[in-house]
């Protein structure tokens, strides 16, 4: 979900009757688990709106010159609590332990192994409500 509320955000995509004209390939990739530099930055800016676009790209640009190749921010597009993940059983349900959602960028090459998820796929409606929007 929180790609999609990635995706979502960026676009602007509000309205469950946009979802209709998405469709997008999604991977799933391995990750290392250390190594991450973080943002020095508040909060605020680092889940705020086109304003703070320019901050948050200064401060990757400042870790990455610094020698950082890895980076893990709070996930931007994706409302505090809310990337908790899914139970199916059998249906689909939010688990109860409520998440706050991470990004993690990899600068330059990396070699990771990954596998489609999604391919030509669009956001499930339920994603919508839980998006931070600009």
């Amino acid at each position: 979900m929180g790609a999609w509320a990635e995706f979502l955000r960026h676009e602007g995509i509000t309205d469950p009757a946009d979802l209709d004209g998405v469709r997008r390939s999604l991977w799933v990739v391995e990750l290392p688990e250390e190594g991450y530099a973080r943002p020095g930055v508040p909060m605020r800016t680092l889940t705020g709106g086109l304003g703070s676009y320019a901050t948050c790209q200064a401060e990757a640009r400042r870790l990455r010159d610094g020698g950082a190749t890895r980076l893990e921010a709070p996930a931007a597009a994706v409302k505090p609590g809310t990337a908790r993940g899914w139970i199916a059983s059998p249906g689909t349900m939010p688990a109860a332990e409520p998440r706050d959602g991470t990004v993690r960028v990899l600068f330059g090459p990396c070699a990771t192994i990954g596998w489609p998820a999604v391919v030509a796929g669009a956001p499930p409606a339920k994603v919508l409500p839980l998006v931070r929007a600009l």
